[in-house]
């Protein structure tokens, strides 16, 4: 039996269009998410070809998050499907601990 794959999010969707649209790697991605960037707004960022002073957008992602982290890339780099699928599972952990819990209690 498969299981189903794992719902994602509106907030992780987002994140995905534009790794597609601005062709960016799983680390790119990660890094832009612990910025705190916004996944809608990237496209201002990423118009290199009409502002030439501009960084490419995963070139200016890196350097900002060498700036900010002193590293060049995360430890532990999770694409965001990894990402969904370990939510869904803590979701499921977290709703079984509540269901066993009320069984458990009078």
């Amino acid at each position: 039996m498969r299981s189903k794959p794992p719902r994602i999010g509106n907030d992780l969707q987002a994140w995905i269009t534009a790794r597609n649209r601005h062709r960016l790697s799983h680390a790119q991605v990660q890094m832009a998410r612990e910025l705190g960037m916004n996944p809608r707004k990237l496209g201002k960022l990423d118009n290199a070809d009409q502002e030439p002073w501009k960084l490419p957008l995963p070139a200016f992602i890196e350097s900002l998050y060498l700036k900010r982290f002193g590293k060049d890339r995360p430890e532990v780099v999770q694409s965001i499907e990894e990402r969904a699928r370990h939510l869904e599972q803590k979701k499921a952990a977290r709703r079984e601990a509540k269901r066993l819990r009320r069984e458990g209690s009078p």
